[in-house]
C-alpha cells in the first residue's frame, strides 16, 4: 500500500502545501472552509502527519529525553510505564538515555540531549551534580527531576519524601526505647542516603538524642554484604534500614549468618520496596512507593510545562506506606 503524503494531501484538499502545515500544525491563518477541507482529505486517505516533520514546523521535536542511571532499573520500571503511558496521551516520544557508572559520564549524556534538540528532559539520578543542572537550564530546557527534591530555576520535580518516611520510622523505635538503630550507606544512591541520615537525626534530635548509626561502607569493600559480614562480628543493632532491595537482603543474609534472629533481636527495613522483598524468607518490610504514578505525574507536569502553563507546582510530593511484612514485629 502506498504510503500518504503531505503532497497527497494537499493534492486531494486542492490546497498548497503549507496550507496543510499550518492546518496539522493548529495554526489559526487558515479560514474555515479551507481547513475543513483539508481535514476532509486527511480523513478520506488516511494520512497520518509524521512526528518529526511535525515537530520541525513548530520548532519542537515532540521528543523527551529520559535520563535513567542503568543500576536503577530493578526498580525504575514501572516509573517509566507511568512515564510512557502518559507521553502517548499527549504524543510525545521518549529518548532513552541511560548512565552506567564508569562507562557512560553524565556529562557525554548532557552534550547527546542539547545535540538532539528534545523539547524537555526528565531525569531520574540522585548524581547529577548542581552544576550539571545549571548548564542544561543555560539551554532554556525544561526538566523535570524524579526522586529527589530540586530548586531551581526551569526545573520542576515529584519525589517522595524518604526524610519523613525515615523520621516516622525511627520515631516509632525511638518510643519503643529501641535506640541502636543503624542505616547502612548506599553508594548507588547518595541524595537518597543523605535523606536517610537526616530523617534518623531530626527523629533522634526531638528525643534529646544524637544519631550515630551511619555505616559508612570503606571505598575498598566492594559490596554491602562483605562488609556487613565483619560488621556483625563485633556489632549488634536493634533496627538495620538499606535503601534498596539487593541491601535489605544482605543485612538479612549475614545477621542470619551471624546467629542473629529476625525479627526478634534485630529488625529489618527496606526503603524502596520491590518484587523481591516478598519474594524472600522471611519477607522484607519495605515501604510502598508510587513509582507509577512517578513517572506519570512527571510527564504530566512536562507537559504543562511546555505548553507554559502558569499554574504548575514546581514542587509536588507523593505519598508512600509502610508496608510491614516478617522482618519487623508489627
Amino acid at each position: 500500500m502506498k504510503r500518504v503524503t503531505i503532497y497527497d494531501v494537499a493534492s486531494e484538499a486542492g490546497v498548497s502545501l503549507a496550507t496543510v502545515s499550518r492546518v496539522i500544525n493548529g495554526s489559526s491563518v487558515v479560514k474555515a472552509p479551507t481547513r475543513a477541507r483539508v481535514q476532509a482529505a486527511i480523513e478520506k486517505l488516511g494520512y497520518k502527519p509524521n512526528a518529526i516533520a511535525q515537530g520541525l514546523a513548530l520548532q519542537k521535536t515532540t521528543t523527551i529525553a529520559l535520563v535513567i542511571p542503568e543500576a536503577s532499573f530493578t526498580y525504575t520500571g514501572q516509573i517509566i510505564n507511568g512515564l510512557i503511558d502518559v507521553a502517548k496521551i499527549y504524543n510525545y516520544n521518549i529518548m532513552l538515555h541511560t548512565i552506567t557508572e564508569g562507562i557512560t559520564a553524565i556529562g557525554d549524556v548532557i552534550d547527546d540531549i542539547i545535540k538532539s534538540n528534545v523539547d524537555g528532559v526528565i531525569l531520574y539520578n540522585d548524581k547529577l551534580l548542581v552544576e550539571e543542572m545549571e548548564e542544561l537550564a543555560r539551554y532554556s530546557i525544561p526538566m523535570v527531576v524524579i526522586g529527589n527534591r530540586f530548586n531551581a530555576a526551569n526545573v520542576c520535580c515529584v519525589y517522595v519524601d524518604i526524610r519523613k518516611a525515615i523520621f516516622e520510622l525511627t520515631t516509632k523505635y525511638l518510643e519503643e526505647n529501641k535506640t541502636k538503630i543503624a542505616i547502612v550507606e548506599d553508594r548507588k544512591n547518595p541524595f537518597a542516603c543523605e535523606q536517610m541520615i537526616l530523617g534518623a537525626q531530626d527523629a533522634y534530635k526531638r528525643k534529646g538524642m544524637e544519631f550515630d548509626g551511619f555505616l559508612r561502607i570503606p571505598a575498598e569493600t566492594r559490596t554491602s554484604y562483605a562488609f556487613l559480614s565483619r560488621w556483625f562480628k563485633d556489632h549488634r543493632a536493634d533496627v538495620m534500614i538499606g535503601y534498596r532491595d539487593s541491601q535489605a537482603m544482605a543485612i538479612l543474609n549475614t545477621a542470619k549468618e551471624a546467629g542473629i534472629k529476625v525479627p526478634e533481636e534485630l529488625e529489618i527495613v527496606c526503603v524502596i520496596d520491590t518484587k523481591y522483598n516478598s519474594m524472600v524468607r522471611p519477607q522484607i518490610s519495605s515501604f510502598s512507593i508510587p513509582s507509577y504514578d512517578l513517572g506519570a505525574v512527571s510527564m504530566r507536569v512536562m507537559t504543562k510545562m511546555l505548553q507554559k502553563d502558569s499554574g504548575i507546582d514546581k514542587e509536588i510530593e507523593l505519598s508512600y506506606l509502610f508496608t510491614p511484612r516478617q522482618t519487623t514485629k508489627d
